[in-house]
Formats: structure tokens, sequence, C-alpha cells
């Protein structure tokens, strides 16, 4: 089997979050690898094109705008992975809602989806952990890390080997779950200097990010992985956070510059083989 179709609600470059700089990175390296990649977005998706599509290996990411008749279609008639970036199982999304992250079973859904699915990919041991404890199955993946791109890591690169300033980079964010706010309290409280640096063009935001020697992030919602973490130590940055973010659970975490840059260039390569053993498996 060499046809893939890649279903998500949104796709890069028309939204660049982690998730889809994530999974174009997959596309890329599906496509390099000679598979023909397809990408849908699920709000297209319908029973024609799943039936016209029925002999390709479906790759699931953010499918909260799949009709639902399109997805019983696929539980009940296709062969599909969920490469999952959040907690699309629980109603809230977010587990830290629950003492020790488990929701009570009326929080539950999608439970068909994610049992029938050939793997659940997860990015980190915590994530995997989280779900599992949930849905209580056994199809669930770490896959402990995330893609970059061969140019974005070499940019790590060079934003690793800059002399940096004195206190803390913070990121400026709208969304309540990055929690901005108690980041800067934090500063305040323990007087550390800070700048407060807004997305905006990737490495425009990796450049001004690791301006500073330390990132502080403290989220409100179970980070699957948390890719600024990740890059600021690639950067060799510190990072100051909670107990929130999946990437501190993996054990390459206590690396950071070129040797972490390193791991992540090998997880190109790991990852894509996990993925290509369940399309061909």
């Amino acid at each position: 089997m060499n046809k893939v179709v890649y279903i998500a609600d949104s796709m890069y470059p028309h939204y660049i979050g982690g998730g889809e700089l994530n999974d174009h990175e997959m596309c890329e390296i599906l496509y390099n690898k000679d598979y023909s990649v397809t990408k849908k977005p699920s709000n297209e998706v319908t029973i024609t094109f799943l039936k016209e599509n029925r002999d390709s290996f479906f790759i699931v990411s953010n499918f909260l705008l799949i009709p639902k008749p399109c997805l019983d279609y696929i539980i009940k008639n296709l062969r599909y992975l969920i490469y999952e970036h959040d907690h699309k199982y629980l109603k809230s999304r977010n587990p830290a809602f629950f003492e020790n992250y488990l929701a009570p079973k009326e929080e539950i859904v999608n439970f068909d989806l994610y049992q029938n699915a050939q793997a659940i990919l997860c990015q980190s041991l915590f994530h995997k952990e989280i779900i599992t404890k949930n849905l209580g199955i056994d199809n669930v993946v770490n896959l402990s890390g995330n893609l970059w791109s061969v140019d974005a890591l070499e940019f790590l690169r060079k934003c690793a080997a800059k002399t940096k300033d004195e206190g803390a980079s913070i990121m400026l964010s709208d969304n309540w779950h990055k929690n901005t706010k108690d980041a800067i309290n934090y500063c305040d409280v323990k007087n550390i200097s800070y700048n407060l640096v807004k997305s905006g063009p990737y490495k425009q935001f990796l450049d001004l990010l690791s301006n500073r020697k330390r990132l502080v992030f403290f989220p409100q919602t179970p980070e699957t992985l948390s890719r600024i973490c990740v890059e600021s130590r690639m950067m060799n940055m510190s990072v100051i956070t909670n107990k929130n973010v999946g990437a501190t659970y993996e054990t390459w975490f206590s690396l950071k510059g070129d040797e972490l840059i390193d791991i992540m260039i090998e997880k190109r390569k790991q990852i894509a083989d996990r993925i290509v053993g369940f399309i061909n498996g």
C-alpha cells in the first residue's frame, strides 16, 4: 500500500501551529519515500471521498470537523491511525481539570475511533500514560518526539550558538492555557528580567525567543510534548516549567544544544519508520 490520505482540521501553511508543522513534515517524509499523499481538510471529508479512497491508508490528525457519518465510516471500513496532538477523547480536551488527569467515564468521547485505530501516536510517555489511563486501550504508541524540517533544525543550531542575555523569554499568547500571566508573575516575584515574545514568522519567533538564557512557561493544559520547550532546549536555553509538559518526562530532555538537535534529526528516521510500519503492516 503506497497511498496515504492525511486528514486534519487545519493544515500548513494556512495555519502554522506545532501540530500542523509536525504533520506537514511527516507528509513530506512519506512523499520522499515514494508514498502518494493526499491532504484533505476534515470539513471537506465526505462518504463519497472515503469510498473512493478506501484502498488508501488514512492518517487522522485533528478531526473535530469530520462529519459524524464519516467518522462512523472510517471506524467500520478503513485502516487508519490517529496522530494525536492533544486530548480529543475528552469533552473538555483538558485532563488537568481532573485529579491525577483521570476523567470520569461520562467525559469520554470518540472512544470507538480511538479503540479501532491501528495505533494512536503520542508525542511523549506523559501523553501516552494519560490516554491509556482514560481509555484503557493498548494501541497507544509513544513516539517520544516531534518532527522538524532539516532546515528548521539547522536554524535552531544557529540560535543555539548565539550569545544570550540574562533573564527569561516568555511566550506572549492570548490562549488562556498557555498561561502567560503566571509566567510574568513568576519572573516578577523572582526579580527576573524578561522579554515577551509574540507568535510571528517561525524563524523570527525562534530568533527572538533565543535572545535570553531561559524560557518560563507554565501551561494549564497537559502539553503532549511542547515544541516550544524542546526548541528552547535545542537553542541552549534552560526551561522553567510545571508538570504539564510532556517533553520533561523524556530521557533526552536533559540534553540541549547540538546534542538534542542531533537526537531530533534521528527522530525523523525513527518516527517515519514507525509510521511506515503501520502503513505496511
